[in-house]
């Protein structure tokens, strides 16, 4: 049996508290998701059975059941059309959420189902449905329908037209009965998913590797401790102390074993190394700080009334490392709306003003009856109004559900009776102008179009001998496709060009000064989407993501790999041989297959070169191959991915960090993402600001830990070499117990919840700040050594300080044998302080002032590295060592009688009512603080990085009072607040004059843009008082 030198509680109750406080914080956020989760599997959903419509939940449906979904609702899974509310059986649905393509596709069904409108005619269907196993192509389905009437039985194909994709949403169709084919994680959608893994932050991983490291000198001490303990054993002069001495069954016992024994219980003393209380400091600063993301108005869009959601506080700090932000567009980038903006009509550019066609530069129509509209426009509108594929819905728009999308009808173009739906956004934003502007489709049925120009209906006759040519040809049964193209050359001849339009798809407010931040900020931006290369380009150059300084380079339509790899080989060379023009890159989904499949390596080494990469037509897994590309490549650079459609789902999981935008395409991106925020343009805030205070408190909170608990168990190292190796604490159990949960834990936090290095406002207009700290740089070895080596030598100085400044009145002799009380005297050169120290108490006191000090410097050291003070940092800071000296008191000044054993009683109180002990603490703390405060002079003055100039920045902000002028406003206060406010200003030097009434009165009317001034509030550097608004 091992004789552990501490207590299994004392051991044991950090270690319980740091495992319950993870489970409950790591609980929560698995709750937070469950609930997510549960609210997309137990969505109400119709279903046919026992001759009706049943409600039950999504997750309960089961293949072979036959679903209805009403209009504007989302396929629960994957179904097979049956029949609509149409005679013709098909529907129309948008695929936003899967391929990030807004128009409307029109699915289809097949003729002996189309029919089974009701439940009634659904209840008595026989047919079977055969199809392929589970894929994740969404384009993709193979399978057959065998309807069964009267006897015989009717086959048909299926295909993807057939197919009701889930996630995809129903439009302008009342309602649709399908069969499901694929549920749960075998429908197409889920399919795209990637596995979701845990994801580690590089902090997470910094942290593990220097545990190892103290792991390796916690080994190293306790070895070298048994070593000398023997060692000294075996010299010939050594006696047995009477106190320790050894019993007969240990004296007889292997010498192996009590070598192991002795090792074990070196281990046990010194396992205080370990910095346990680091994970839950570590968990609490991540779950509480979280909190501010959602707290921030920044983040808050008010328009949708949506505020940043935070779905894991795992990758805070992770925010501040970013280098890659691979993004979606449709929905990320843009709204995802389109506006009619101009025309061009016989050579005159024409804007729309308030339902109204307005010359360019002219802001407001000449009269009240707006600008006539001639012949040629009228001609102009009338053919936008009938060249395009818009379907007409004659239901009023639905009200707004609750928790449905706000912006649903933002175009506000819809007419009380009519509504317009198109496979191309652009085509809707077309006609629906041209209704705004005088010409409206009213009717679109079969193949007739029905039209109003200015109110009044035209006459279809102007028509009838095109549609008598046309239908002759059609019903041609010789030479059908030459009579055919005779009458299409007959229809266009004599063409003349009527004009052009300009549609947009609005991008979101701010993107393109958001990527420049980006850019700015060291952070490449990538592009991802399903879009087609046309109109993804065209986003990219007014997004700003493609500038006009770059050159453009493509990587398209490329068929086999030896295409493939002899364009990247050109591409490669030119990049390599021009290093002043700058590329972007433009890349399709078939070409990334073949380049993704033998030619990685060229792949990255092209890309690396270009400031801009653009990939079109991708599909959901190829994003997440994408990002997985990058973030597996051997410099392994931190990645983040945003986007808003269940498209986007595999690389937001993918990706270090998942961004998901609440937009328009459902909640899946939202629901499996890190973070969640409404616009794009959020996003700048969340990594210069956010990202950059997580991670400059965090990596500051890892390095002091490991400095404190160096501070704490060196000195009880350094103690063995004074007791023999007996494994004697230097502390009280108690105190071991509560130095990391109590005494030392509250400053840490509250500095890891609220420091400021730079202000917010600084960060986000200096971008180029989120450079230095940029590849986990204050998390460097250089840096993780240097507190180290800081924490060895304020415990040398903590320990043999105590051991001079007390001299005699420590006894520490060789035989640990305790003398009578006696009094001494410290001498210290200049003067000699008498003190009376009873040496009863010896070995408990001198362990006693050693944590004295230690508390005191440790909580100092972190008050240096304080910048940003406020009320809460000044409670904690001084809170703590004042609740240790009061705790102190009591627990060594009354006896417990629940303690078996009280070592401590009246050991403190004798302590401090001697002067050298308060001698001691006062000089030892300067002793050990006043390199650190030399160093960050000199560092500040002669080597200033550039975070250290931007911190002597003026705050941006508008006028304030300091704390000692806000005494002014308060009654009886004026009198003591100009002559304090005039005596600061003097000392600090911004009164040059001698004269102290030159000096101004008012704080206000000082100049904060003065270098003697600064936002920094380092007690270190002459600043000003922390303001606040009166």
């Amino acid at each position: 049996m091992i004789d552990t030198p501490t207590s299994p509680v004392t051991s044991g109750l950090p270690l319980f508290f740091v495992i319950t406080v993870t489970a409950i914080k790591q609980g929560y956020e698995d709750w937070l998701r469950h609930k997510a989760d549960n609210e997309v599997n137990s969505a109400p959903v119709y279903v046919v059975r026992s001759g009706g419509l049943v409600q039950t939940r999504s997750k309960n449906i089961r293949v072979g059941d036959i679903v209805r979904v009403a209009k504007d609702e989302t396929f629960p899974v994957d179904l097979v059309l049956l029949s609509s509310d149409r005679a013709d059986g098909t529907c129309h649905v948008t695929t936003a959420s899967l391929d990030g393509e807004t128009n409307l596709k029109t699915h289809l069904s097949v003729p002996e189902t189309s029919v089974c409108q009701s439940v009634s005619r659904l209840e008595s269907l026989l047919a079977v449905v055969e199809c392929q196993q589970p894929e994740a192509d969404l384009y993709r389905f193979v399978g057959r329908i065998t309807v069964t009437q009267q006897g015989e039985e009717i086959v048909r194909p299926l295909g993807p037209e057939n197919l009701l994709l889930r996630g995809a949403r129903l439009k302008n169709t009342k309602e649709i009965f399908g069969v499901a084919v694929y549920t749960g994680m075998e429908s197409k959608m889920a399919l795209n998913y990637k596995c979701k893994s845990q994801k580690r932050s590089a902090v997470e991983k910094s942290m593990n590797s220097f545990l190892i490291i103290y792991l390796v000198i916690l080994l190293a001490e306790a070895g070298l401790s048994t070593v000398l303990k023997y060692a000294w054993q075996a010299q010939e002069n050594w006696r047995e102390p009477f106190y320790n001495q050894m019993t007969e069954q240990e004296r007889n016992s292997s010498p192996i074993l009590r070598f192991i024994s002795d090792f074990l219980a070196f281990l046990v003393l010194y396992n205080f190394i370990i910095p346990i209380s680091l994970y839950v400091t570590v968990e609490m600063q991540k779950f509480l700080g979280s909190f501010f993301i959602g707290w921030d108005l920044d983040l808050y869009h008010p328009e949708s009334h949506q505020r940043a959601q935070v779905n894991t506080s795992d990758l805070n700090e992770e925010l501040g490392q970013v280098e890659y932000v691979f993004t979606d567009k449709t929905g990320t980038l843009t709204e995802n709306e389109m506006y009619f903006r101009e025309c061009s009509i016989n050579g005159i550019k024409y804007q729309e003003v308030n339902g109204k066609l307005v010359p360019e530069g002219q802001k407001k129509p000449s009269d009240s009856s707006g600008v006539k509209l001639g012949q040629e426009e009228i001609l102009f509108l009338q053919a936008v109004s009938l060249c395009h594929t818009v379907q007409i819905s004659y239901d009023q728009p639905d009200s707004l559900p609750l928790g449905g999308d706000p912006f649903s009808h933002v175009n506000g173009f819809t007419s009380p009776h009519v509504e317009y739906y198109a496979s191309s956004p652009d085509e809707k934003a077309l006609v629906e102008a041209a209704r705004r502007l005088g010409v409206e489709l009213v009717d679109n049925t079969g193949e007739i179009m029905e039209i109003q120009t200015l109110g009044k209906s035209e006459n279809p006759e102007q028509f009838a001998d095109i549609e008598r040519r046309l239908n002759t040809a059609r019903t041609a049964l010789q030479q059908r496709e030459e009579q055919l193209q005779e009458v299409y050359r007959f229809i266009e001849r004599d063409l003349h060009v009527l004009g052009a339009t300009g549609v947009e798809d609005r991008l979101q407010d701010q993107v393109q000064e958001t990527i420049q931040s980006l850019r700015l900020a060291g952070i490449k931006v990538w592009v991802l989407t399903g879009d087609k290369h046309e109109t993804a380009v065209s986003v990219s150059v007014s997004c700003g993501h493609f500038t006009r300084n770059i050159n453009i380079l493509e990587l398209l339509r490329q068929q086999t790999d030896n295409e493939c790899v002899e364009q990247l080989r050109r591409l490669s060379r030119r990049v390599q041989q021009d290093h002043v023009t700058q590329y972007g890159l433009v890349v399709d989904g078939a070409s990334l297959s073949l380049a993704l499949r033998k030619h990685e390596k060229l792949f990255l080494e092209v890309c690396r070169k270009c400031s801009a990469v653009l990939c079109c037509r991708m599909s959901p897994l190829q994003k997440a191959k994408v990002v997985r590309l990058f973030k597996t490549s051997p410099e392994k650079p931190i990645t983040l991915a945003v986007g808003d459609g269940a498209n986007d789902v595999s690389m937001i999981q993918e990706a270090n960090v998942g961004i998901g935008i609440m937009g328009k395409e459902g909640r899946q991106a939202v629901r499996n993402s890190d973070y969640a925020i409404a616009r794009f343009r959020f996003l700048s805030k969340l990594l210069l600001v956010h990202g950059h205070f997580y991670y400059v408190r965090i990596s500051t909170l890892v390095q002091y830990f490991f400095y404190k608990n160096v501070c704490f168990i060196t000195p009880q190292f350094l103690y063995q070499f004074f007791c023999l190796f007996s494994q004697q604490t230097l502390y009280d159990s108690v105190y071991l117990t509560l130095y990391n949960i109590c005494f030392t834990s509250l400053p840490i936090l509250v500095y890891s919840l609220f420091e400021q290095l730079v202000h917010p406002q600084v960060l986000q207009n200096q971008p180029s700040l989120y450079r230095d700290i940029s590849k986990n740089s204050l998390l460097s070895l250089r840096s993780f050594i240097y507190w180290t080596l800081l924490g060895f030598c304020h415990a040398f100085i903590f320990f043999f300080g105590s051991l001079v400044l007390l001299g005699e009145d420590t006894p520490l002799m060789a035989s640990g044998q305790v003398g009578a009380p006696v009094c001494g005297c410290l001498s210290v050169r200049v003067t000699h302080w008498v003190t009376c120290v009873p040496q009863m108490f010896g070995s408990w006191t001198f362990g006693t002032l050693v944590f004295t000090v230690m508390v005191v410097t440790v909580t100092l050291k972190l008050a240096l590295e304080t910048h940003f003070w406020t009320w809460m940092s000044h409670l904690v800071t001084w809170g703590s060592i004042g609740f240790y000296l009061i705790f102190s008191l009591f627990y060594g000044g009354i006896i417990w009688p629940f303690l078996h054993t009280q070592d401590m009683y009246s050991v403190f109180v004798q302590l401090l009512s001697c002067g050298s002990v308060w001698f001691s603490i006062l000089i030892i703390t300067i002793t050990c603080l006043a390199p650190d405060v030399f160093k960050k002079v000199l560092d500040r003055h002669l080597w200033p990085t550039v975070t250290h100039q931007s911190q002597s920045l003026p705050a941006p902000q508008g006028p304030t009072l300091s704390c000692v002028e806000s005494l002014c406003c308060f009654q009886h206060g004026q009198s003591g607040c100009s002559r304090l406010v005039r005596l600061l200003d003097h000392v600090s030097g911004s009164c040059q004059s001698g004269d102290a009434r030159a000096c101004p009165v008012s704080a206000r009317n000082r100049s904060w843009a003065d270098d003697t001034f600064t936002t920094d509030r380092s007690i270190l550097t002459l600043s000003p008082l922390e303001v606040s608004h009166c």
